[in-house]
């Protein structure tokens, strides 16, 4: 059976004080990559596909009224999109030593399944790596260090901490409407390390996302032969990952604490889920 969960119930005067909290005059600014066929896709998952399946003027009420509606195909790790703690094993376990091969049975996963992995309304923080190095856009297959993230977070005036999510700009991002340059299979792709991976979850993030395909390092000619990044988190500390983030207009708002929103979709023992991530800025 489906998997669900009981609402949280807020009282009047804490959602009065939620609301009292925002800035006085909030700024959403988009945080996700818009989803159309033909953009960039990680070679390990189906692309997305979206074409119409009835077109005005198909069928026609007797009012003169018409609709129209689309099919959708896609991973669930296409676009921005979020990994549940199934989507990644090692040595046949899950994150909490539980049998990946146990728990897939049946086609989809009873534990850790894509419908619990949880909205989140926290505090975001934005570590910009390539202002860090003064330029655009890291180079291909440049590795962010624990070092890199220091000084990110002196630079921006604010530590990922206790149940923060913790956004990595690399700048890579920009190459998003030139699919091979993005998923940058001869340059390889700039992403954390296992260092820098080690140095956000000591800080007790929620999640870690960045601006690229996989969210790691890839460096040139290697694929995504070996994850390391993704067995460290997602494995061993159970932070989730987010991956094709678009966090150009956030690092041109200057702010780098920020409210972080994102609900991602209930899809019942799936790995991973499309979202819409947020960041509401003064």
């Amino acid at each position: 059976m489906p998997r669900t969960t009981q609402p949280t119930q807020l009282s009047q005067s804490s959602g009065n004080a939620l609301l009292d909290a925002l800035p006085a005059d909030p700024r959403i600014v988009e945080l996700g990559q818009p989803l159309f066929t033909g953009m960039p896709c990680s070679p390990n998952h189906p692309g997305f596909r979206m074409t119409l399946a009835r077109r005005h003027g198909d069928m026609v009420r007797p009012d003169g009224g018409s609709a129209s509606n689309e099919v959708i195909v896609t991973g669930g790790h296409v676009g921005t999109h979020i990994d549940a703690l199934s989507h990644v094993s090692h040595n046949g376990k899950l994150h909490g030593g539980i049998d990946a091969t146990e728990a897939q049975t049946g086609g989809s996963f009873s534990q850790h399944g894509a419908e619990q992995t949880p909205a989140m309304v926290t505090r975001g923080v934005l570590l910009d790596v390539a202002a860090v190095h003064g330029v655009d856009a890291l180079p291909g297959g440049y590795g962010v260090t624990a070092a890199d993230l220091e000084r990110a977070a002196e630079l921006g005036g604010a530590e990922p901490r206790q149940g923060d999510v913790a956004v990595v700009r690399t700048g890579w991002a920009r190459n998003f409407d030139d699919p091979a340059a993005y998923l940058g299979k001869e340059s390889g792709v700039p992403g954390i390390t296992e260092d820098a991976g080690a140095w956000l979850a000591a800080r007790g993030v929620k999640a870690v996302g960045c601006d690229t395909t996989a969210c790691e390092q890839i460096p040139a000619g290697a694929g995504h032969s070996v994850l390391p990044v993704h067995r460290l988190l997602l494995v061993e500390h159970g932070i989730y990952i987010m991956e094709h983030l678009a966090l150009e207009d956030l690092a041109a708002t200057g702010q780098h604490a920020f409210l972080f929103v994102v609900a991602p979709l209930r899809i019942v023992g799936g790995t991973g889920s499309p979202i819409r991530p947020v960041a509401v800025v003064a």
